[in-house]
């Protein structure tokens, strides 16, 4: 988009094209999540995916731009199935004890691509041009896609009673039932905003574009910079998890208690990156950053998988992506707007975002005194004395 256009108000309309069909389709996909086999509805997603990324090869000249959108307004709508699917599925086949290594596992996989992915996807777009790159991204869901093909577990939704009539058959009273859910739950809900909160994060993307392309430059391209950045972004988020789980432990209460400082950590790194003289300590600064957002969005996974019941495990899902999504491109939008028709500097929004994200962490601390201790069913509970009440999380 910055070389067909020279626009960063495009790249903001393709981030916002990469974030908001979630929030459109998510909660119909949520509803699809929790009747069908979601192994293969993972498989039939990537499937479509793989496809639709072949498209991006037919975008050559400025006005083609529309295809670009286009393919991956649909390419999202895919993984508004795939990814509540595949969250859902992760307590089906662990112990409530191997949810948070097997988050972390999942997570540090997913930021190794990232890294890897981001540093070789540069080389290649910078060496053989962005098309050849289009082309092994479509592989890679085909891949995806095999891979899931190989597994065998129980992938069917646990049983439930459904309504009867036209609104069961399109899925709204599921749907209602589902949000019934998480209004009764507040702790649920609190949970599910975390992630809404790290949804700054979608002004945070736009920036390391511009980093890389106006800031810190490599050569004659930008494609290298950017990948440098995104490259510490993913190893920053593979890193987080995987440390705190040794330093904090895997109980509830103690999950619960980091998300807070994660959030200022976010905001401080990304404070810090305004000001970074260098290639090399934006990187870290983005590094350090990702480092603390990991941890916001693996431990807010965990603790949902632990509270919410199988049944309605892809509705929470689902409408958590959407949540996340709605954030993601305002930011994204806002940022893009402020940097092509305000004339605002990278530096100045990068300083701005991270004061922002200081607001989330503050609001988490704030209600942590009343949020009474509500720890899932399977996890040791300290013995309370008479007359104290205990409440149990009701795990499907």
């Amino acid at each position: 988009m910055l070389d067909l256009t020279g626009s960063a108000t495009a790249v903001a309309w393709m981030m916002i094209v990469q974030f908001l069909p979630v929030a459109i389709v998510g909660p119909v996909a949520g509803v699809v999540v929790d009747r069908v086999n979601r192994r293969r509805l993972m498989i039939a997603a990537d499937l479509v995916r793989g496809v639709l990324i072949l498209g991006l090869l037919l975008v050559r000249r400025p006005d083609q731009v529309w295809i670009a959108y286009a393919v991956m307004a649909l390419t999202v709508s895919a993984s508004a199935f795939f990814e509540p699917a595949r969250t859902a599925t992760i307590p089906n086949i662990t112990s409530d004890e191997e949810l948070l290594p097997a988050n972390a596992l999942s997570a540090a996989t997913w930021s190794a691509m990232l890294a890897a992915g981001a540093s070789i996807g540069g080389l290649v777009t910078a060496l053989a041009g962005r098309h050849i790159a289009f082309a092994i991204n479509a592989a890679s869901f085909f891949l995806s896609a095999y891979f899931l093909g190989l597994t065998r577990y129980d992938a069917t939704p646990a049983i439930a009673e459904r309504p009867e009539g036209l609104l069961a058959l399109t899925g709204m009273s599921d749907l209602v039932e589902g949000l019934r859910y998480i209004r009764r739950e507040p702790h649920v809900a609190a949970l599910m905003c975390v992630k809404a909160g790290w949804g700054l994060a979608g002004g945070v993307l736009l920036l390391l574009t511009i980093f890389g392309q106006r800031v810190f430059p490599i050569g004659s391209g930008a494609a290298a910079g950017i990948g440098i950045l995104y490259g510490a972004r993913g190893l920053g988020a593979g890193l987080g998890p995987i440390t705190l789980r040794w330093i904090v432990g895997q109980q509830p209460r103690m999950l619960r208690r980091t998300i807070g400082p994660a959030f200022f950590m976010v905001g401080v790194f990304y404070i810090a990156l305004a000001g970074a003289p260098s290639l090399a300590l934006a990187a870290l600064c983005v590094l350090c950053a990702h480092f603390g957002g990991s941890i916001l969005w693996v431990f807010s996974t965990v603790l949902l998988q632990l509270e919410v019941p199988d049944r309605f495990r892809g509705r929470v899902f689902a409408v958590e992506l959407a949540l996340v999504t709605l954030v993601t491109s305002a930011s994204s939008y806002w940022t893009g707007y402020e940097l092509d028709h305000v004339g605002r500097s990278p530096r100045t929004l990068s300083f701005a975002l991270g004061v922002m994200f200081c607001v989330p962490g503050a609001l988490w601390l704030a209600i942590q005194p009343r949020w009474r201790d509500h720890e899932p069913a399977g996890v040791a509970q300290p013995t309370t004395p008479p007359g104290e009440e205990i409440l149990e999380g009701r795990v499907g």
